[in-house]
């Protein structure tokens, strides 16, 4: 029997929780299980990757874009080809870019070219409970998102009332026919046994293979064929069919822009100012900033921001201090108005 990996999807939208979310997940697999992270930023240097908790973690980042779209659709299906013939853990986690619609995931983990070695379990989707009804309808991403995942961490519970949360299950229930929710402070859910007796539902079919997600035959690539094996010239043109085939989800859901802004040298108090100072509309914003005091770490959804003392794993010197921000193409342009000169 082929060596097959169990895959977990972590979806969200911009500020949702995700990370946090993953460092949790990645404390209960089991010891003797190895496991995969692969990990998705829309923006065009990657910074989650630093903020995960853990020694010797084999991750593989990809970055300027969705996993899902067009951008860089050709390096997300090159490396699950590397997974599934080389790397071959027995788990993979997959954390997704905050505006990706991750529709097609069922559809391109059974492509012919991976030799079925890939088993979608559990689709976890991760509710900003605190800005989901002002996003909501304002973002394609986020219904993409709930009408693609089966579990829902409604997370920040702390900052809504009950009234808040039952209408934001009522909107999941519009668009998916069985949800399964948790409620949850700091993306803070108890999965014990998740990976060894598989607590939570297992979506796979009897025969052992996924359930259909993005399209009648998931088995198939855009010409219904092709070698489980490939040289590089030959994985290149397979993806290059496989981008023009009108079935798949290849554009983002949303108009959305990553600009990366340079923090040069200033004090806490400057910090704020040119914080408080940016566009109030600005979606998301995240970053790891070294002051007089030490390293501090930023972060902004929906124009609300915070910062404070960073406790992560030491950074790779090429995130301090650049911040990233995705919003709208109109307002990435005044982010930098207020930059101290």
């Amino acid at each position: 029997m082929a060596h097959e990996v169990d895959v977990y999807l972590i979806s969200g939208f911009l500020g949702s929780g995700k990370t946090t979310f993953l460092n949790r997940l990645v404390k209960v697999v089991p010891d003797d299980l190895r496991f995969l992270i692969l990990m998705n930023e829309f923006g065009e240097m990657g910074l989650d990757g630093t903020l995960v908790e853990g020694e010797d973690l084999d991750m593989i980042e990809i970055s300027k874009g969705s996993i899902f779209c067009a951008c860089v659709k050709t390096d997300f299906i090159k490396a699950l080809h590397e997974i599934a013939h080389t790397v071959r853990p027995d788990i993979m986690l997959i954390e997704t870019t905050g505006v990706a619609n991750p529709s097609d995931l069922g559809r391109d983990l059974k492509l012919p070219i991976f030799s079925d070695a890939f088993r979608l379990r559990d689709k976890f989707c991760l509710v900003d409970a605190a800005n989901f009804l002002d996003t909501y309808e304002s973002f394609l991403a986020i219904e993409k998102q709930l009408a693609a995942s089966d579990v829902f961490i409604i997370n920040k519970l702390d900052l809504v009332d009950s009234e808040t949360v039952e209408r934001i299950k009522e909107i999941v229930r519009g668009l998916n026919p069985e949800p399964r929710f948790y409620e949850a402070v700091y993306a803070d859910v108890s999965f014990e046994g998740l990976f060894r007796e598989g607590e939570l539902r297992d979506l796979a079919d009897d025969d052992g293979s996924p359930g259909t997600d993005g399209g009648e035959d998931e088995g198939a690539g855009p010409d219904g064929a092709a070698p489980a094996t490939m040289t590089e010239r030959e994985l290149e043109a397979y993806i290059d069919d496989l981008l023009t085939d009108e079935t798949a989800q290849v554009t983002p859901p949303d108009r959305l822009l990553s600009w990366v802004v340079e923090w040069t040298d200033g004090s806490q108090e400057e910090l704020r100012a040119w914080l408080d100072a940016l566009p109030e509309p600005v979606v998301r914003g995240k970053g790891i900033v070294k002051l007089e005091d030490g390293l501090w770490l930023f972060g902004l959804v929906n124009g609300k921001w915070t910062i404070e003392p960073y406790t992560g794993p030491s950074p790779r010197e090429e995130v301090v201090n650049r911040l990233v921000f995705i919003s709208h193409p109109e307002h990435i342009a005044e982010i930098a108005r207020a930059l101290p000169r």
